[in-house]
């Protein structure tokens, strides 16, 4: 098995719907577009991914939305070096079709006093739907590194649910220590990194806003 070195996860950059939640009532999610600070926050990731990766190949894989793929164009890394497919499977949480932004905003609110992870939108998904797709990805992922060829680099460019999502189902974190941990940011990246071990580790951690609350003794 030739188990990538690195496993790089990116958020997109600045979307439309990021600084106006009303255009989700006059644009599907998916067709959402980066903002020019986007561009440039994706521009910027771009230039620390080609000073990572150097001359290696890598392996990427892009969020079927509209904002993923303009983040992995902004990243302008060399296309002999990369491998590109599309992963339905990393798109954002459902959640719904055309959205009433006061309907969105109340159901956040009973998000947020119900759970993260096990609350589903109507006509949408709940964090756990999410989780499931993560883990089929998850499984592909692994069987990939089968080839004995595989790119030393993987790179996921996605959305900061899927991203939490992924870690949560890698270290087989507890839904308690999923719910205290918030987004990154866009364009904000987060890195598997395999050690001497065989074992991987996160460079650095999500933030946290609350304190994990178990309701039993895997917390």
């Amino acid at each position: 098995m030739a188990r990538p070195r690195r496993i790089v996860l990116v958020r997109h950059g600045e979307s439309t719907g990021n600084v106006d939640d009303s255009v989700y009532e006059r644009e599907p999610d998916h067709a959402l577009a980066l903002t020019e600070r986007g561009w440039r926050q994706a521009e910027e990731t771009g230039r620390r991914l080609r000073e990572l990766f150097g001359r290696e190949r890598v392996s990427v894989y892009v969020s079927p939305y509209r904002r993923t793929h303009q983040t992995l164009r902004a990243f302008d890394l060399d296309p002999d070096l990369i491998r590109v497919r599309e992963e339905p499977r990393l798109r954002e949480q459902d959640w719904g079709n055309w959205q009433d932004c006061e309907d969105v905003r109340l159901q956040k609110a009973y998000r947020d006093a119900y759970g993260h992870f096990f609350y589903r939108f109507a006509q949408g998904e709940s964090g756990a739907d999410v989780y499931d797709r993560v883990d089929g990805f998850l499984e592909s992922l692994f069987r990939s590194f089968d080839a004995p060829d595989h790119p030393p680099n993987v790179l996921i460019v996605t959305h900061g649910l899927a991203m939490r999502l992924f870690c949560m189902r890698w270290f087989h974190w507890t839904v308690a220590e999923f719910e205290s941990l918030s987004n990154p940011g866009n364009a904000e990246t987060r890195m598997l990194v395999l050690g001497e071990n065989g074992k991987y580790t996160l460079d650095r951690p999500f933030e946290r806003w609350r304190d994990p609350e178990p309701y039993g003794i895997t917390g």
